[in-house]
């Protein structure tokens, strides 16, 4: 049996076919070859098309196809993994009214501060396990308030992987997860929100069906099957935001594991087994994949909207014509603490740590004297590792403390600077894993198709690639950089 993981992310769509057996990737690839943009029109927006989504997603698909490395017949489930807190809103002909105000989108916080005032902190904390901040919700809101006449002919309110599903199957589903993700989910009550629903005033017929996670989220369209090459009975059996997927895909489904990525964001991503929220809102609790009623599992997470953004920027603005293996060796040539010269990457719009505060991203320090090329590219690659140890640092405030993380082997992790900076400032080891999301997706198919019975059994095979231990050789110069670089870190 063969299981297609689509992951919609913010820079490209990535598809991976797993042999469900063997739990390996048979092939990996993504759609476009550069990466995608985010639009935004105003200080503060970013926006992208759905549509453009689902035709990278399409051509990732026939890519695959035609390397040759599989059977697209041979495909049994879909699972799709995507950026979270993206909203869409569609007719009733499932048509796309306007482009995605996506994660990073820093528009709608004062409407998010007006509801928590409103519907109370106690309320919100335990209830939410969140503000309402600029998340989802207040996405809807901002659009209800700026945009009426589009609110008007609004039908349905899903998230980007609830889109895509819909495309491949004509079906609208939701989950408690993405439902938590949005801030619409009353954790107490174990449904949306009603007060939150009400406050903003928002019909509860904009959701579609609630469902598990892991479950048949609709069967194939006949015309989809035919232009993608795959067999009438596939189903869509699993969705997930991006950072629960990549949990998932880790292996991090139990109280006190913990998982970190750094792609366009970073995030630290802890499971507790009890309703955690923090008094500043500064990190954020939504329901796991595995999440029930009856067998809470709550996944704590710390986010960096400017991490692997900020890298991107730079090789696009001053190394274009430089691979980022490149970068990496260049940035290995600068000593620890780059020389003084600091960056703080906050660059991607309102950061939750600062309380949806807009910081913006700089260089400190810069000294045109004594700061080349390779301090620069090194100072960037560390201002995002110890913005990752800062978050650390607040997800200990709240109760989970890592011993050790796991991370795919992929996107900034594949520097040996960034990795070595997190593990020698955090002092936490790091467990490099031949997972990725795409990967993870399509084994919670599997999962939702009952080929496994349980997550950790769909996971029982991951492989560790490496493991970078603390250095005590540098510990007291990573310890002096970041000390010097917390130093900058806005009041």
């Amino acid at each position: 049996m063969l299981l297609c993981g689509i992951d919609v992310g913010t820079s490209s769509i990535k598809v991976s076919i797993v042999d469900a057996a063997k739990q390996t990737v048979l092939f990996s690839c993504s759609y476009p070859e550069t990466e995608n943009e985010i639009y935004s029109p105003q200080p503060g927006f970013a926006e992208q098309d759905p549509a453009h989504w689902w035709f990278c997603t399409q051509q990732a698909i026939l890519k695959g196809n035609a390397s040759g490395a599989y059977n697209p017949l041979d495909i049994h489930a879909i699972g799709i993994s995507y950026q979270m807190h993206g909203l869409v809103v569609l007719d009733e002909n499932l048509k796309v009214l306007r482009p995605s105000i996506i994660w990073c989108d820093s528009r709608a916080g004062s409407l998010g501060e007006k509801a928590a005032l409103a519907l109370g902190e106690t309320y919100c904390q335990t209830h939410l396990l969140n503000s309402p901040g600029n998340f989802t919700a207040a996405k809807l809101a901002w659009v209800k308030e700026n945009q009426p006449d589009i609110f008007e002919k609004i039908k349905h309110v899903v998230l980007p992987g609830d889109y895509i599903g819909a495309q491949l199957t004509g079906n609208l589903t939701c989950t408690p997860s993405s439902l938590s993700e949005g801030i619409f989910w009353d954790f107490k009550q174990n449904r949306i929100s009603t007060e939150l629903l009400s406050y903003f005033g928002f019909s509860s017929d904009l959701f579609p069906t609630i469902q598990p996670v892991f479950s048949d989220h609709g069967q194939i369209l006949p015309e989809m099957a035919k232009s993608l090459g795959f067999n009438e009975y596939v189903k869509v059996t699993y969705k997930a935001g991006d950072q629960p997927n990549n949990a998932l895909s880790l292996g991090v489904l139990e109280p006190g594991e913990i998982a970190t990525t750094a792609g366009t964001s970073g995030v630290v991503y802890g499971v507790s087994d009890e309703l955690k929220f923090d008094q500043g809102n500064r990190v954020n609790s939504f329901a796991h994949v595995n999440y029930q009623e009856s067998l809470r599992r709550i996944g704590v997470l710390m986010c960096i909207n400017g991490t692997g953004i900020m890298n991107r920027w730079l090789k696009q603005n001053f190394f274009p014509n430089s691979s980022y293996q490149q970068m990496n060796e260049l940035a290995s040539q600068a000593e620890i603490g780059s020389k003084g010269l600091i960056v703080m990457p906050f660059g991607n719009g309102a950061e939750r740590i600062f309380q949806n505060r807009v910081i913006g991203a700089s260089f400190q320090q810069l000294d045109l004297n004594r700061h080349q090329s390779a301090e620069i590219s090194r100072s960037v690659q560390e201002g995002i590792a110890f913005s990752l140890v800062y978050g650390i640092e607040l997800l200990d405030k709240v109760g989970i403390t890592p011993q050790r993380l796991k991370a795919g082997l992929a996107n900034m992790y594949l520097s040996p600077v960034f990795s070595q900076s997190i593990v020698n400032a955090a002092q936490i080891a790091v467990d490099l894993m031949e997972s990725d999301g795409a990967m993870g997706a399509a084994l919670g198919a599997g999962i939702g198709i009952g080929y496994f019975n349980s997550p950790k059994e769909a996971v029982a095979k991951l492989k560790i690639k490496r493991t970078i231990e603390p250095d005590v050789k540098y510990a007291d110069e990573t310890a002096e950089a970041y000390a010097n670089w917390k130093n900058f870190l806005p009041a």
